[in-house]
């Protein structure tokens, strides 16, 4: 099939597509004419990528998570590391996120909101 039915398909765009070849993620066939034939097992791929990268995986995360969808004799436990090494950055992130609610919601009461110029949210970002 055509890059384009790969999009529809795989609901990636044709550029992410295109990038994910370029980096040897996906190695669709090549017809005749030399257009990308993809197989039903790369749209498979491309599917895996588009959740994994939904999970928030990065490239190489998503590269090592091919690696072992590729090895029938991978071990489970393999997989779970990196899923559980990705639970600890969300984890972190949320915490940081958390953080920086915290710090833009005290600035933001300690805001009068009237006409007059003073802002405790300007003052408080160009502190340190």
């Amino acid at each position: 099939m055509n890059i384009s039915e790969a999009s529809k398909r795989s609901g990636l765009p044709a550029k992410t597509i295109r990038y994910y070849e370029d980096i040897e993620l996906v190695r669709p066939a090549r017809a005749e004419n030399g257009y990308r034939d993809y197989a039903d097992s790369e749209i498979e791929r491309l599917t895996f990528l588009r959740q994994a990268r939904h999970l928030g995986f990065t490239i190489d995360q998503c590269r090592n998570l091919l690696v072992l969808f590729d090895d029938s004799d991978r071990a489970s436990a393999d997989v779970k590391a990196l899923a559980d090494k990705r639970i600890k950055e969300i984890d972190r992130k949320m915490k940081e996120l958390k953080a920086l609610r915290n710090t833009l919601s005290t600035l933001a009461r300690e805001c009068r909101a009237d006409e007059g110029s003073d802002c405790a949210i300007l003052e408080g970002l160009k502190k340190s």
